[in-house]
């Protein structure tokens, strides 16, 4: 039976540990976080996808208790700059295509083609990413309601009468139309009051060993102020040390770097008058000679920074091409220069001990899934939390989903290098000739002859639909593909009215919605109040 745990680390992985546990059973659980007032947050991770509404539900929270205090900022869509060529762009969203007689809305625009943007023809979130919208109305209905689509009721943030309750992003059936930006130590700060309050003891002192006992399981971790602390379940999140699960239990770890060689990452925090410049409701990712450019809208600043492989680019050159990019802005600003560990550990639940973030596995910042990882490994750890019965079952059954998402989404990111069109140098022309991972190889070739579908994608849950394959290959344009045979065969009266009716609802909700620079500076102007 587990009565209590010792989570190793703090920061973002720490806390939403810490109070998902505690979120999850009260004081039935004891749960102590100890971590070190040296080691600060890497704060990469401000950028998520739509699951991550789920956890801040798990928790009680509403959107106006959290986003003031952590700058943060709505993300509908990751938008790809350069990918394809020089100035040319196109938007990943969280929104299904539509359905037309069978057929996903995606077929119908392959055959029909009309026009050479198939995310604003079907899709009115890159509408509202391009006009920088809020998806909520002034008054806070989502809206989704517009559409005659369910979605939020109540404009609390929570999806209101349609809300799944405590639901995990596996089981889910509908598609939230958008996820956060927020500035990852503000919410580690904000986790920690609000885990604190709920009975999390909080522990601030360095770990000096970890000890094990006579079968190899942890037996406690030694600090240097507090002494030992003793549990039942140890959580490390140490980030990229691994320092429990890696450095005392010796897990070894499976590196991905064959097929993703970013290895480093330079960021910057630059201030920003939102009111004057707007706010863009999407991450933006900008292709450059090694690597790519994040761009994160927050409330009050831009977090930015050049993901970059080691092999085709010096520190000094990335830090160099990173305020260039960012451009007067930059100047004086400190660099944080990070080294990433791409890749997963063998076994994330080893004995006593879960990793749970980026000492679990990383798969570089692309796509946002470093908080998705977080997410999703405390939601199984939940779910797998042994009672004195056959522990190693419950071990090898999380291990394996916790695997196969990362290994997902190996995939999904390996696919945006390979199919892109750029070519213009060693690093984008080797993207397209390194071994592809796995089955991803076979798959490349049937979504040649028809788009992904729920049998041609990775069949393990990683968090990514077939449509999100889709919107990558049609909108980096690197991987030609026919359209479907049937459906030159159909009449298409039903689907060009559909693309009609997108064309029209995306101006509408243009002209209705508010920026979201207003929408959120309202939010915060009522919070004060």
């Amino acid at each position: 039976m587990v009565d209590s745990v010792v989570i190793v680390g703090g920061g973002t992985a720490g806390w939403m540990t810490a109070t998902y546990l505690k979120a999850s059973f009260g004081d039935r659980l004891r749960v102590t976080l100890v971590e070190s007032k040296k080691v600060p947050t890497i704060g990469v991770g401000e950028a998520t996808f739509s699951t991550v509404r789920h956890f801040f539900a798990h928790l009680g929270l509403a959107e106006h208790e959290w986003m003031p205090e952590c700058h943060a900022s709505y993300k509908l869509a990751i938008r790809f700059e350069n990918w394809r060529a020089p100035g040319h762009h196109f938007y990943h969203p969280f929104e299904r295509p539509r359905v037309v007689d069978g057929f996903p809305l995606a077929d119908w625009w392959l055959h029909k083609r009309p026009s050479d943007r198939y995310d604003h023809d079907t899709s009115v979130l890159a509408a509202l990413c391009d006009a920088k919208r809020s998806p909520r109305h002034a008054g806070g209905d989502l809206f989704e309601q517009d559409l005659g689509r369910p979605g939020d009721r109540d404009g609390d943030g929570d999806g209101g009468e349609t809300d799944p309750g405590r639901a995990t992003p596996d089981g889910l059936t509908t598609q939230f139309p958008y996820a956060y930006h927020f500035d990852a130590a503000l919410l580690a700060r904000f986790l920690t009051r609000y885990g604190t309050e709920r009975g999390v003891r909080h522990v601030l002192d360095d770990v000096l060993d970890v000890r094990l006992d006579d079968t190899g399981a942890i037996s406690g971790v030694l600090t240097k102020e507090h002494g030992e602390l003793c549990a039942d379940l140890y959580v490390d999140c140490t980030g990229f040390r691994g320092m429990l699960l890696n450095k005392a239990l010796e897990e070894p770890f499976r590196s991905y770097q064959d097929s993703l060689p970013n290895d480093s990452a330079v960021a910057l925090r630059v201030p920003v008058d939102v009111a004057r410049h707007g706010m863009r409701p999407c991450t933006t990712a900008t292709a450059q000679d090694a690597g790519w450019i994040w761009t994160i809208p927050l409330f009050g600043r831009l977090g930015t920074g050049y993901v970059y492989a080691g092999d085709y680019c010096t520190p000094e050159q990335a830090e160099r091409t990173l305020r260039e990019f960012v451009g007067p802005e930059a100047a004086d600003l400190p660099a944080n220069h990070i080294r990433m560990r791409i890749g997963r550990s063998e076994r994330s639940w080893v004995k006593n001990c879960v990793a749970i973030g980026l000492s679990s596995g990383f798969v570089e910042p692309l796509e946002s899934t470093g908080i998705f990882f977080i997410q999703n490994g405390v939601e199984q750890l939940v779910r797998h939390l042994p009672d004195g019965g056959d522990d190693e079952a419950l071990r090898r059954a999380y291990n394996r989903q916790v695997a196969g998402v990362m290994d997902g989404v190996r995939e999904f990111l390996v696919l945006h290098y390979y199919a892109a069109g750029r070519a213009d140098n060693a690093y984008w022309r080797d993207a397209k000739t390194r071994p592809l991972p796995d089955a991803l190889a076979a798959r490349v070739e049937e979504w040649r002859h028809q788009l992904p579908d729920a049998d041609s994608v990775h069949p393990r849950f990683h968090g990514f639909e077939p449509y999100s394959y889709t919107a990558m290959i049609l909108g980096l344009g690197g991987l030609p593909v026919r359209p479907r045979p049937v459906l030159a065969r159909m009449d298409d009266t039903a689907a060009l009215r559909e693309f009609d009716r997108v064309r029209a609802q995306s101006a509408a909700l243009v002209e209705r919605l508010p920026s979201q620079a207003d929408y959120l500076a309202r939010q915060r102007a009522c919070r004060n109040t």
